[in-house]
C-alpha cells in the first residue's frame, strides 16, 4: 500500500513546490549568453530585487521596452481612449469602447492595429497634439518608481516602444530625458493619418539610432524586458550582453513615481478627462454624459435667474461645493477694492463674488462671446494695449470692487504663472485671494478646444468644488510707488502670498508659454476658439 500511495505524494509533493514558485512572482532574472547570441544557450540566474541590481545598470547603454518595464498598467486602451477622445471627439471614443470586447480577444499585436485604425483615422498629422499636450500626465502616472530608478542610471538609454512614436515620443524625451525613442511609424496620405502602421525595420540597427561614433563608446548594452512576453524589436535586444526580465506581478507591486522625482515638472496638459479612462471609467463616464448636460444647463439656469442667496443653497444642494476662508480683520473701504487671485478656472470671479456675497466686477483678456452672455456678474474685456487696460480698469473702480486674474490664463497643476504687474500699478488697496477647483470627470479649461464650453464642462462634474481664501488686504506702504516700492515688486509678493497659501510653486512661465506648448499659438481668442 505505502509503495502505491508513493506516486501520488510525489504528484501532491511536485504540486505544491509549482505553486509556491507561481505564488514568488517577484523576481527578475539575467540573461547571459555563453559566448555569442547566436549560439542560442543561456544561462538563467534568479536575483530577488529589482533594487538589488541597480548598481549593475551604471553608466551602461540601456535597451529597454517602455510598456512592459516602466509602467505599471499592463493594458494600453487607456492611452488609446485619450486619442480617440481628445483628438477624435466623443462618438470615436464610445466606438472604441464598444469594441473593446473584441480587442481582449485577439493578440497584442493586432489589437494594437485595431485601436490604431480608430483613433487615427482621418486624423489631420499637422494638429495632433494630444501626444504633447495630453498624454505625457498619464504616463507619468503610470510611471513605476523601482523601474523608473533603475532606468535613470543608464548612460545612453533607447526607449523601445510598441505604441506609435507619436503617442510615446514627446513624454519619454520631454519629462523623462530618454535621449532615444523607437516606435511604429504611422501612415500618412495627403496630411491625413490613415489609421495604419508601417512594418517594423528590422534593419533599423543600435548604431544607426544612437550613431557609430558614440556607439563606439557604448562598450556594455543592456536589456530591460518583460518576463514570458515576446521580444519587440528583436533586432535591438540582439545587442545586449545582458538581458533582464521583469514579471507583471512585480510591475503590480511598484510604487507610483512621486511628482518631485519628475526630471521635469509637469506644469502644463490639456485635455478633457480628467479620469484614467479604464474601460470601467469610460464606461461610466457615457452614462453619467446625457445627465450630466441637463445638470449642467439646470445649474446655469439657477445661477442667473434667482438671486444669490436663493440660488447658493439650491447649488450647494446640486452638488457644488464652496468652501471660504476669510481674513479675522474685516475688509472694509469706502472705495473700490482691487482683488487679486491666482487663474483655475473661468468661474473663478463668480465664485468670489459668491464667498463675498456681493457682486463684482471680473476683467479679463480672454473670454468667449458665449460666457460674456451667460456670466451672471458684469463683465469686461482687456485689449492688450497697456495703457487703455490701465484706463478700464481705473474706471471700473471708481465704480466698485473689481477682480482680475494677473496670471492671464488658467493652470490645472499646483504652480502659479508670472503675474502681470498691471494690478499693481491701480490706486486701490489690493487685496490677494487664493483659489482652488477640484474636479472628478471633466476639467474646465482648455487650451485647444472651444473656449465657451469650459463653464459647461466644469458642472458637468458630479461635486465640483472651490476652495476660496481671501487673504488680509496689503498695507498701502507695499503697494505705494512714492515709497519705492515697483509694480514688479508688488507683483512677485502677491503671487509668493498666494503660492503660500495654496502650496503652490511659483514660477516664471507666462500664459505664451503656456499656449505655445499645448496648442501651438499665442492663445489669442477668435469667435469662441483659442488660434
Amino acid at each position: 500500500m505505502a509503495f502505491e500511495m508513493f506516486p501520488f505524494k510525489a504528484l501532491v509533493l511536485l504540486s505544491r513546490y509549482i505553486l509556491r514558485r507561481l505564488r514568488n512572482p517577484r523576481s527578475l532574472y539575467r540573461k547571459v549568453s555563453s559566448n555569442s547570441h547566436s549560439s542560442g544557450q543561456f544561462k538563467l540566474q534568479k536575483y530577488p530585487s529589482l533594487n538589488q541590481r541597480s548598481s549593475e545598470f551604471t553608466n551602461k547603454t540601456l535597451v529597454f521596452d517602455v510598456e512592459n518595464t516602466l509602467l505599471k498598467s499592463t493594458s494600453l486602451f487607456s492611452y488609446f481612449m485619450l486619442v480617440a477622445f481628445e483628438a477624435g471627439g466623443i462618438f470615436r471614443a464610445l466606438f472604441l469602447l464598444l469594441l473593446y470586447p473584441f480587442i481582449c480577444f485577439v493578440n497584442e499585436e493586432m489589437g494594437v492595429k485595431m485601436m490604431v485604425m480608430v483613433c487615427f483615422f482621418g486624423i489631420k498629422k499637422d494638429s495632433f497634439r494630444v501626444g504633447r499636450a495630453v498624454l505625457p500626465k498619464f504616463f507619468l502616472e503610470d510611471v513605476g518608481f523601482e523601474g523608473f530608478e533603475v532606468l535613470m542610471k543608464g548612460s545612453v538609454r533607447v526607449g523601445v516602444s510598441v505604441l506609435p512614436r507619436v503617442m510615446v515620443e514627446s513624454f519619454l524625451k520631454d519629462y523623462l530625458e530618454i535621449e532615444f525613442v523607437v516606435g511604429r511609424e504611422l501612415k500618412v496620405c495627403k496630411g491625413y493619418y490613415v489609421g495604419l502602421m508601417e512594418e517594423k525595420d528590422d534593419g533599423l540597427a543600435l548604431e544607426e539610432i544612437i550613431g557609430e561614433k558614440r556607439m563606439d563608446q557604448c562598450f556594455d548594452v543592456v536589456g530591460v524586458k518583460c518576463l514570458n512576453k515576446p521580444l519587440n524589436h528583436d533586432h535591438l535586444f540582439s545587442h545586449c550582453k545582458d538581458i533582464y526580465t521583469v514579471s507583471e506581478a512585480e510591475r503590480r507591486n511598484w510604487h507610483d513615481l512621486p511628482k518631485e522625482f519628475y526630471p521635469k515638472p509637469l506644469i502644463f496638459h490639456d485635455g478633457r478627462l480628467a479620469i484614467r479612462p479604464t474601460p470601467f471609467a469610460i464606461f461610466a463616464v457615457f452614462m453619467w454624459v446625457p445627465f450630466a448636460t441637463i445638470f449642467a444647463i439646470f445649474r446655469i439656469f439657477i445661477a442667473l435667474t434667482l438671486p444669490y442667496k436663493i440660488s447658493t443653497s439650491i447649488l450647494a444642494f446640486s452638488g457644488l461645493r464652496l468652501r471660504v476662508k476669510k481674513p479675522n480683520t474685516p475688509i472694509s473701504t469706502t472705495n473700490g477694492l482691487l482683488y487679486v487671485c491666482n487663474h483655475r478656472t473661468l468661474l473663478d470671479p463668480l465664485y468670489l463674488s459668491t464667498a463675498l456675497g456681493r457682486p463684482l466686477t471680473a476683467v479679463t483678456y480672454s473670454l468667449s462671446r458665449m460666457s460674456e452672455i451667460i456670466a451672471p456678474i458684469k463683465t469686461v474685456r482687456l485689449t492688450r494695449d497697456r495703457q487703455q487696460d490701465s484706463n478700464i480698469m481705473e474706471k471700473m473702480l471708481s465704480q466698485g470692487d473689481l477682480v482680475v486674474c494677473p496670471e492671464g490664463t488658467t493652470c490645472r497643476e499646483p504652480y502659479l504663472l508670472r503675474f502681470s504687474p498691471l494690478f499693481a500699478e491701480m490706486k486701490a488697496e489690493v487685496v490677494p485671494v487664493a483659489m482652488d477647483a477640484h474636479v472628478s470627470m471633466f476639467h474646465g479649461t482648455t487650451a485647444s478646444g472651444l473656449k465657451c464650453l469650459d463653464p459647461l464642462f466644469f458642472l458637468m462634474n458630479p461635486f465640483p468644488s472651490y476652495n476660496v481664501e481671501v487673504l488680509n488686504k496689503l498695507s498701502r506702504s507695499s503697494t505705494c510707488r512714492d515709497d519705492g516700492v515697483s509694480s514688479l515688486d508688488v507683483a512677485n509678493q502677491v503671487q509668493k502670498d498666494l503660492g503660500d497659501a495654496l502650496g503652490f510653486e511659483c514660477t516664471k512661465l507666462t500664459r505664451k508659454d503656456k499656449y505655445l506648448i499645448l496648442a501651438g499659438n499665442e492663445g489669442i481668442v477668435k469667435n469662441g476658439h483659442k488660434s
